[in-house]
């Protein structure tokens, strides 16, 4: 029987730097790029940068499947290896995929940084391969008490989104 660790050390990204990016695009012109670092058996860290978006916060996560063959409808459910209820990014009872909100400035355009430890980039739950898609509206972290809050947090509908591929 094949068994996946939730979270924890994978003896194959010891002092390995593992590079990952992904080039978001929409057919409502929202665009960005958005790129993956992770050293060794270390949190990951997200930057990135997206523009053509309405001013505010937006959801942001990692869907399961890196699928894009009918738009963003066809990325799956949040990535969600361990089962657990959406949550925010601190919660220990959270999607991994669940990456909180990025906070558009009035001129559309945000800059970001994320560093998350559910998110690797090597070892049975990597991301590489998956799909990172921006949502119509904020999440609500899972405390909004909507019927969707704790699957989606509510965030709307997909408005951008890409494949999350390595990088040299």
């Amino acid at each position: 029987m094949l068994r996946f660790r939730c979270y924890g050390k994978s003896s194959e990204s010891q002092g390995k730097m593992v590079k990952a990016v992904v080039v978001l695009k929409s057919s409502e012109g929202v665009c960005g790029t958005v790129y993956f670092t992770q050293e060794g058996d270390g949190p990951t860290t997200v930057t990135g940068s997206l523009s053509g978006l309405k001013p505010g916060l937006h959801g942001f996560h990692v869907h399961a499947l890196g699928d894009t063959t009918n738009g963003c409808m066809s990325t799956g459910p949040h990535f969600n290896p361990c089962g657990k209820e959406h949550g925010a990014p601190e919660d220990e009872n959270r999607h991994a995929g669940d990456l909180g909100n990025v906070n558009v400035g009035d001129d559309g355009t945000v800059s970001f940084t994320i560093i998350d430890k559910q998110i690797p980039l090597s070892g049975p739950n990597s991301v590489i391969g998956r799909a990172v898609v921006v949502h119509g509206d904020p999440d609500d972290l899972g405390k909004g008490g909507h019927e969707l809050s704790k699957t989606t947090g509510n965030a709307g509908g997909r408005i951008a989104c890409g494949v999350i591929g390595l990088q040299g």
